[in-house]
């Protein structure tokens, strides 16, 4: 992909009299009838040969669909139609007094602009006179971790460690790369400043000094034990303090606590995904716990006062009405999970429970029952 120094200078749309939202179709139209004027078999002006040029390879560009697209991107850099570094310039003109260094590789989020200007140049610069990307101090990975608690760990927050392998300052060295006695000394040739600059007309790049990687210091005495890197591989626990309340699958950001940074940079990020183990009969909804509660028939159909237990230890009574259906559930106020938002409740659902043998005594005590009965539960259904 070729983009012409041209595409900086001259405003293509103005040149076939359409706008910059023309469809490929009016762009055609302007360009055929701008044709037929100036074409020089018909047109005798000294000028029309030299505008017919103009036109047409203004044409050449935006009635191309994809060289359209590409223009249109570097056109972006600056004002329409006023060219780079001129007076009035939208980013005040490129290089020289008032201009800007800048590099294809910050452009990343302009679609291919960075591969275009790269084309264009043979080489990246940066905005501001900085470091190229990959020069100077970098960022540390983010890293991830699985934290295992148990049910009540999560309900009632905690504070513990996770246990994780992986890339860390040296100990040796203390992230400096030089060996124990001795320090980084900076690079000779960029000055301490990881950059060279070179100016090429209204353009002016920066690269990366290649003596010292961009890093502005050099270390002539490596470090044993990371070999110059800073950086060592090694087994770390990492202190978190988990909220009351936290989710399964819920994660939580540790600042700072990922990857080292590289050349004085800041230390990346660590993201722990909480894994909670299930109770054996409490589950969860939310800040509310719930909790399946056996009754009897008898204490169903004639209701009863049955006591529940409750995660803190301390078990409740809930008061069940003559004639309980399965699966009604009963809300106990504050017996949920406690977080910085409020308290959830306890919810305890009836589950009538159906004896799989019955003694003799049993057996005729249901029986009588069954005779005593006057109403069918399928009534409604229209059968007996």
């Amino acid at each position: 992909m070729t983009a012409q120094r041209e595409w900086f200078e001259k405003d293509y749309y103005k040149v076939l009299g359409v706008s910059e939202t023309a469809s490929q179709k009016d762009v055609t139209k302007a360009y055929r009838k701008l044709a037929r004027e100036l074409h020089p078999d018909t047109n005798k002006d000294p000028d029309a040969e030299e505008r017919f040029k103009e036109v047409s390879a203004a044409y050449d560009v935006v009635g191309d669909a994809d060289k359209r697209k590409e223009y249109d991107e570097v056109r972006r850099l600056g004002p329409m139609g006023g060219g780079f570094g001129g007076p009035g310039g939208g980013f005040g003109g490129f290089g020289g007094p008032g201009g800007a260094t800048f590099t294809t590789e910050d452009l990343g989020d302009m679609g291919n602009l960075g591969d275009l200007l790269g084309g264009l140049f043979g080489r990246g610069g940066r905005r501001g006179g900085g470091a190229p990307r990959g020069a100077g101090p970098q960022r540390g990975d983010d890293l991830e971790a699985e934290l295992h608690l148990a049910f009540d760990e999560a309900v009632r927050g905690v504070t513990t460690a996770v246990n994780l392998t992986s890339d860390a300052p040296c100990q040796t060295c203390h992230g400096s790369g030089a060996a124990p006695g001795s320090t980084p000394v900076t690079c000779s040739r960029c000055g301490g400043r990881g950059v060279l600059d070179e100016n090429q007309g209204m353009f002016s790049f920066s690269q990366a000094c290649p003596q010292c990687a961009g890093r502005g210091s050099v270390v002539e005495d490596p470090c044993p034990t990371c070999r110059g890197t800073g950086v060592e591989r090694r087994p770390r626990d990492v202190k978190i303090r988990v909220p009351a309340g936290v989710q399964d699958r819920q994660r939580i950001r540790l600042k700072g606590r990922g990857g080292p940074g590289r050349h004085g940079g800041p230390a990346g990020d660590l993201y722990v995904v909480v894994r909670v183990r299930p109770h054996d009969f409490f589950g969860r909804t939310g800040r509310d716990l719930t909790l399946t509660v056996p009754v009897t028939f008898a204490e169903a159909a004639l209701g009863a006062d049955v006591t529940v237990p409750t995660l803190e230890g301390e078990p409740v009574k809930i008061r069940l009405p003559a004639g309980t259906r399965n699966g009604r559930t009963f809300r106990v106020k504050g017996r949920g999970v406690a977080t910085k938002k409020g308290t959830g409740d306890l919810l305890a659902t009836v589950e009538v429970a159906v004896p799989q043998k019955l003694s003799a005594a049993e057996r005729k005590a249901v029986e009588s029952l069954a005779a005593a009965g006057t109403e069918s539960p399928r009534a409604h259904l229209g059968v007996s």
